[in-house]
């Protein structure tokens, strides 16, 4: 195995319980060579004060970085994790996203000069997201088909994912007709390739800043690399009240012009300037 140093970072903003259950996930991860950098769109207190009592005993070196609350903002904190982080390669996922034991594990067997990777999820209702506890985490029960099915219905492509060894994972992977698009929940890439490409466009809210980020990365030469049967999350059931029907068509028109002009930089990143 190689040992690429890894930077996980891990959006969040006010969902303390479902933080929880995410940090608890990445203590038993079989990979080690990684930092988990907590990217907080303006939470309040609780959220520190919940991080902080992680840090005493946790396994990786485990930061948080915290903007002030002004909004919707998710896509500048996410650029700052980005310069901040110690490692080459940044893996990107959410604070309502429990991930399994391996997670970090295979993306750091795929990561791949040339390439992003794009993993999965298994999308999970309220009921059993309120169900995992710690104990499930670490015996790896939350992962487990027929535990999930004790405490509400899962769907059966859901269920595929969990329960696929390699080999099957490889083939659903290569087979699926489901695009390997860049996705904020589970998705890596070489931070040199992020800040090539100036990062997210800030000008995005809900709705797909992360393919955009993608279709820039692709536009700057990167294939994609499809994951989603191998690299597995939970993702945890919440409401999307931030979602709105003016931010998606902003984002939309910000998406079309990207692919029509096959543009790489955003003058709207990390940097703040004209194209390049």
């Amino acid at each position: 195995m190689n040992n690429l140093g890894i930077t996980v970072i891990v959006s969040t903003y006010n969902k303390e319980e479902w933080l929880q259950k995410v940090l608890e996930g990445y203590k038993y991860q079989t990979y080690n060579n990684f930092e988990v950098l907590v990217a907080d769109d303006g939470s309040r207190p609780a959220t520190k004060e919940l991080i902080d009592s992680f840090k005493a005993d946790y396994p990786v070196p485990l930061r948080h970085i915290w903007h002030e609350d002004d909004g919707y903002r998710r896509q500048r904190i996410l650029n700052i994790a980005i310069t901040e982080a110690d490692k080459p390669y940044i893996l990107f996922t959410d604070g309502d996203c429990i991930p399994r034991k391996d997670f970090v594990e295979v993306h750091a067997k795929y990561a791949e000069e040339g390439y992003f990777l794009s993993g999965g999820y298994c999308k999970l209702p309220m009921k059993t997201s309120e169900a995992i506890d710690d104990e499930a985490i670490k015996t790896e029960n939350a992962f487990d088909v027929s535990w999930l099915k004790q405490h509400d219905k899962l769907k059966g492509t859901q269920a595929l994912k969990l329960n696929s060894g390699n080999t099957v994972a490889s083939i659903l992977d290569f087979i699926t007709p489901t695009n390997a698009s860049f996705n904020n929940c589970n998705s890596s890439a070489w931070k040199e390739d992020l800040i090539a490409i100036n990062g997210y466009d800030e000008r995005m809210q809900y709705g797909g800043p992360d393919r955009e980020l993608g279709e820039r990365l692709e536009n700057y030469g990167l294939k994609p690399k499809q994951i989603r049967h191998k690299a597995i999350v939970l993702h945890l059931d919440h409401a999307r009240g931030y979602k709105t029907k003016e931010s998606l068509d902003r984002n939309l028109a910000i998406r079309k012009e990207v692919r029509d002009q096959k543009k790489k930089w955003t003058e709207h990143g990390i940097v703040k300037g004209e194209d390049k």
